[in-house]
């Protein structure tokens, strides 16, 4: 499971705003089953016009409560610390209950009378409801054996949770313990659900999963305490007594090296000798079974339009052409006289643009950040209360992932918001591209939009912690573009930069549909990415692995870009010299994560508004 997505997607469900003082849950897990239990109408003693409304929230609350417990690693990541003495249930047999689950609350959402809510909870209703449906028609086509979403995130990288933790008092590492303990079991269940992909012939290309036997030598380690699952036992506060850390470091320990490890063994073999041999030849989910439709609605889910896969790629190939015509006319700017090819060569080679050591390289991206911040004043009325800081990809998978990523803080506030950067092989990592880069993944892009949307207290949880990828993704394509506004493209290279970044997405909704639907191979797509940006081969051909891997994620992105540029466009235009660009960035974060059309709908309802 990718970490990031726990945090970052509709699996969001599974994190909770709701803490008491001393850290965890107000409410124990034993309010669930009275939860779901309770008709769908309103508390005794309300009013009955009020029953369509405490109906509806009633049961998104008891669904809130019903994924923080299927989900012990989401609320953990959030804050929410009731479940973090264990992991959530892998099974098929826990993907069928669930699937069941979702099934008797589509039927409890349409018991509700629509027409008796307010205009809010209309909203509140469509958008869960959508939610639930998608996640139906995901099951359905049994998108669940796939349990991966990427080659560089998965069950491998699972100790990676505890970066995101705190270890604060005795409890904290007990429960962690209990975590070791019962691992094993998961990297059982994920064989399960594998092995059932295999007889469906629901798997992913080889060449992309071929990467994952080297992640898991790393976790099959001789001495226990070099696990990365063993991190939170190499210090301990004060408060921990020593013959408590001594009692815990044994049995951490102990637990990786008589179960971890062995399961990871057990696991490799598995992997290695039947699951990748079955793995397709070529990329494309068009070769599993209904792979036509599951991307079809994959497209669908992650755009949320109803765009078709052959009008993702016309927007893509009409994109590129655009995007290459302004690029042509940046590299005037920096007075090279060679070809494009050449001047990509320049780009990706040339000394100057590349920092010698790991380290001074991070040094690069803090500084920029910091210099970032003081300029969101220009763009913004309202910004986020939470911090963000810049921290390392951790070595482990930084050789398989790409240029960076940013993990939401925890809603407790425990945790601030991490922009992640990778640090390996700095001599690819050019110093054009990172003002674009951090804009995206920091602020004003992920980290100001999922901090803001985390702080919308009026909200229902589902809605403060939901993520859909057109507009989060989208939004961070956005702030790209908005360092020119803050002053921070001034030089031609750096623009240049924000203009690759720009390519880069619209390449995606080309390749994407290419080896998804048009049975492009791997190299066809590596080399359309390569003669269209600049970006360094070892990122493009993670790029592609990536795409690879997760069908349709990556075309969100340009999507949701075009439409939030679309809207502020006609906004401009319409409202003249009255147009307040702060004032539009309000309208479009206010009301958290929407699919496109009902942001469309908020800003279109703003603009009468400010005509009127």
């Amino acid at each position: 499971m990718d970490r990031r997505e726990v945090l970052r997607s509709g699996l969001m469900v599974a994190a909770s705003g709701l803490v008491a003082a001393d850290g965890r849950g107000a409410d124990g897990p034993s309010r669930l089953s009275a939860e779901l239990a309770a008709p769908a109408s309103a508390a005794q003693g309300q009013p009955a016009a009020d029953d369509a409304g405490a109906a509806l929230h009633r049961l998104l609350a008891a669904e809130w409560e019903w994924g923080l417990e299927r989900n012990p690693v989401g609320a953990s990541l959030l804050g929410d610390r009731r479940w973090n003495d264990r992991w959530g249930d892998l099974s098929l047999e826990a993907i069928e209950q669930n699937d069941r689950h979702r099934r008797a609350v589509l039927e409890r959402l349409k018991a509700i009378d629509r027409s008796q809510l307010s205009p809010r909870d209309q909203l509140n209703l469509d958008l869960f409801r959508k939610d639930v449906e998608n996640d139906l028609e995901d099951h359905r086509l049994h998108a669940y054996l796939i349990p991966f979403n990427s080659q560089r995130e998965g069950i491998q990288t699972s100790a990676q949770v505890a970066d995101a933790l705190p270890f604060v008092a005795l409890k904290d590492f007990e429960d962690w313990v209990a975590r070791l303990r019962a691992f094993p079991v998961c990297l059982d269940q994920t064989m399960e659900v594998l092995r059932e992909g295999v007889r469906e012939k629901m798997t992913l290309a080889r060449v992309v999963l071929q990467r994952v036997p080297g992640q898991l030598d790393q976790q099959i380690v001789r001495d226990p305490r070099e696990s990365d699952f063993y991190k939170p036992f190499r210090s301990f506060p004060a408060a921990v007594s020593r013959a408590d850390q001594e009692r815990l470091s044994k049995a951490a320990a102990d637990s990786i090296a008589q179960g971890i490890v062995p399961a990871f063994a057990r696991y490799k073999e598995f992997y290695v000798k039947e699951y990748l041999p079955a793995c397709y030849d070529q990329p494309g989910i068009w070769q599993a079974p209904n792979g036509e439709a599951l991307y079809a609605f994959l497209v669908r889910r992650f755009t949320t339009t109803n765009l078709t896969p052959a009008e993702v790629n016309r927007i893509g190939l009409r994109e590129v052409a655009r995007i290459r015509a302004e690029m042509d006319a940046v590299q005037t700017l920096t007075g090279f006289q060679g070809s494009r090819p050449e001047f990509f060569k320049l780009l990706r080679t040339d000394p100057r643009f590349f920092e010698k050591t790991p380290d001074a390289l991070l040094e690069a991206y803090r500084a920029l950040a910091k210099r970032v911040d003081p300029n969101l004043v220009k763009l913004f009325h309202t910004l986020p209360r939470m911090p963000y800081g810049v921290e390392p990809i951790p070595a482990a998978v930084a050789p398989d992932t790409t240029a960076a990523y940013y993990e939401p803080g925890a809603a407790d506030g425990s945790r601030a918001g991490t922009y992640r950067v990778n640090l390996y092989r700095p001599e690819t990592r050019p110093s054009w591209e990172m003002t674009a880069l951090t804009l995206h993944e920091s602020v004003p892009g992920h980290h100001l939009q999922i901090a803001l949307g985390m702080e919308q207290t009026d909200l229902p949880n589902f809605r403060r912690y939901g993520y859909y990828n057109a507009f989060g993704e989208g939004w961070g394509v956005y702030a790209e573009s908005l360092g020119g506004e803050m002053g921070l493209y001034d030089d031609p290279y750096s623009k240049f930069g924000e203009l690759t970044y720009e390519m880069w997405r619209a390449v995606r909704l080309v390749v994407d549909t290419g080896m998804h639907v048009m049975h492009w191979d791997r190299q066809k797509a590596i080399d359309y990415f390569m003669d269209n940006a600049a970006k360094e081969e070892l990122d493009v051909v993670n790029e592609i692995d990536r795409y690879i891997a997760w069908p349709g994620q990556a075309l969100a992105y340009k999507i949701g870009q075009l439409k939030i540029r679309e809207l502020r466009t006609k906004a401009s235009q319409a409202l003249g010299p009255r147009f307040d660009v702060r004032e539009y960035h309000e309208v479009v974060l206010r009301d958290g994560a929407l699919p496109l059309d009902i942001l469309e709908r908020n800003v279109n309802e703003w603009l009468s508004a400010k005509k009127a």
